[in-house]
């Protein structure tokens, strides 16, 4: 059977509706989370969960402490419960994308009954729009897209700030509106294989929280979004067409502008010349915490051999998902592929580790810098560097030296103190390297000059030559 069955419609809840029964399919699970009592008790537990009627009504469900408990496992996204017993609140609009005034919070006093099956109900709701009208929303945004992948770039590995491991990878799709428009896909699904993406396919995409960058828009799936490939719903469909009958061929207005991606994204350190850095990391001075600056220089060099010996300019590293993350290992591993931290040998992919040098106007410095600063700064991908030096190290080499002298980029580096052989040290890194936008680069430098000329005009005073 299908339908509401006697039960209460989810758009029509409010805090004035009593003893109601809802039926609905759950369309996704947050993460079962702990947090601090304000009494003082013990830890309270919380996680969430979105469903659907058959009617397309959506609603977000908070469950606490014994509730949580009860109902994490049975709570499966996809299957279809009977649930009562809770109550309603105003919904709050930092933390859930559906259009619904009110959540529900169930406590122990939940009923939640799986149900069969209720083909009536569907998997997903989605609420589309078009890309080229992203132009005129205001931002910041939550919206569900639908497109054709144009291209995609490999995942990235990398740490937070915050010290958190996390996988990105960016996809660009495009519609019949002939716009295109950069999504960010994070975790499990930034780590689907690459055939996933590849042949234009169309794909839908639910909770994509749009921002400015720039003077540029991008997207990020949210991590309670939904990823959809294939024609299932009609937009895909008709995307899909449009692609295959000539949209490949039209001319497509990019909303969201490489350039200003990598410019705006930058890791944030403090502004510094490398005299200035070599003045806080001089030998013999032992930071007391961690420092990062960001210098704009250029690439001069890259250590390719020593005492004659060529120098590994990539090491293999193992790809297999960390258990419970979903992240990349990234370990290095052995001759036969094993890594001994997975404890087996599996995927594996070659990752950057180069000796850089880089130069600003007065000084200089070598710095270890790391896979995706490295690939940046020589502009060349591990995997090409590793099928050209296959082939041919002199053509590896050769590839490399064009790189010196060219693009001015804004380095990121990191000071961190620590402990080695029972001694204290600084551990000097470049953790990011990036192209610097010129028009912005020349903007800084003017305003560099405009202070400067402005400090000899204060310091020669009333009448100075």
């Amino acid at each position: 059977m299908a339908g509401l069955q006697g039960c209460f419609p989810i758009s029509d809840l409010s805090t004035y509706t009593k003893g109601w029964t809802i039926r609905a399919r759950v369309t996704s699970r947050g993460p079962l989370r702990t947090f601090k009592s304000k009494s003082g008790g013990e830890d309270g537990k919380v996680f969430h969960v979105d469903i659907l009627d058959c009617e397309g009504g959506e609603i977000r469900c908070n469950f606490f402490n014994k509730a949580a408990d009860l109902n994490y496992e049975k709570l499966q996204v996809g299957k279809c419960f009977k649930m009562s017993k809770g109550g309603l609140k105003i919904a709050n609009r930092q933390y859930t994308t559906l259009s619904h005034k009110y959540e529900i919070i169930f406590d122990k006093e939940a009923v939640i009954e799986e149900v069969a099956d209720d083909t009536s109900i569907e998997q997903v709701k989605f609420h589309m729009v078009d890309l080229r009208s992203l132009t005129s929303k205001t931002l910041p945004c939550t919206v569900d897209l639908c497109g054709v992948v144009v291209s995609f770039k490999q995942p990235v590995s990398f740490t937070s700030q915050g010290g958190k491991e996390l996988v990105k990878r960016e996809v660009v799709l495009a519609d019949d509106t002939a716009h295109t428009f950069q999504v960010t896909l994070w975790g499990e699904r930034a780590q689907k294989e690459d055939k996933t993406f590849e042949g234009n396919p169309a794909v839908c995409l639910k909770g994509v929280t749009v921002k400015e960058w720039n003077n540029s828009r991008f997207g990020s799936l949210r991590e309670d979004g939904k990823l959809v490939f294939g024609e299932t719903e009609p937009e895909a469909k008709r995307v899909r067409e449009w692609w295959s009958k000539g949209g490949s061929s039209q001319t497509l207005t990019a909303l969201s502008l490489e350039a200003a991606a990598g410019a705006s994204r930058a890791p944030q350190g403090k502004p510094a010349s490398f005299a200035q850095v070599r003045q806080v990391i001089e030998p013999g001075q032992v930071l007391q915490e961690q420092a990062v600056f960001s210098v704009t220089c250029r690439l001069v060099g890259v250590q390719t051999k020593k005492q004659g010996e060529d120098q590994p300019l990539y090491y293999m590293a193992c790809q297999e998902a960390k258990e419970g993350k979903g992240l990349p290992c990234n370990r290095r591993v052995d001759q036969s592929n094993f890594c001994s931290t997975c404890n087996k040998a599996g995927k594996v992919a070659p990752r950057m580790n180069l000796r850089c040098k880089f130069a600003d106007y007065g000084d200089s410095a070598w710095l270890t810098t790391f896979h995706e600063g490295a690939q940046r700064a020589v502009n060349l991908e591990a995997t090409e560097a590793k099928e050209m030096e296959s082939e041919s190290r002199e053509t590896l080499e050769s590839t490399i030296r064009r790189s010196y002298f060219q693009q001015v980029l804004q380095v990121t580096i990191r000071a961190k103190p620590e402990v080695y052989q029972n001694e204290a040290r600084t551990n000097v890194t470049c953790i990011d390297a990036r192209p610097v936008p010129m028009g912005e680069h020349g903007r800084f430098m003017l305003q560099d000059i405009q202070g400067m000329l402005a400090e000899e005009a204060a310091l020669a005073g009333p009448g100075g030559a």
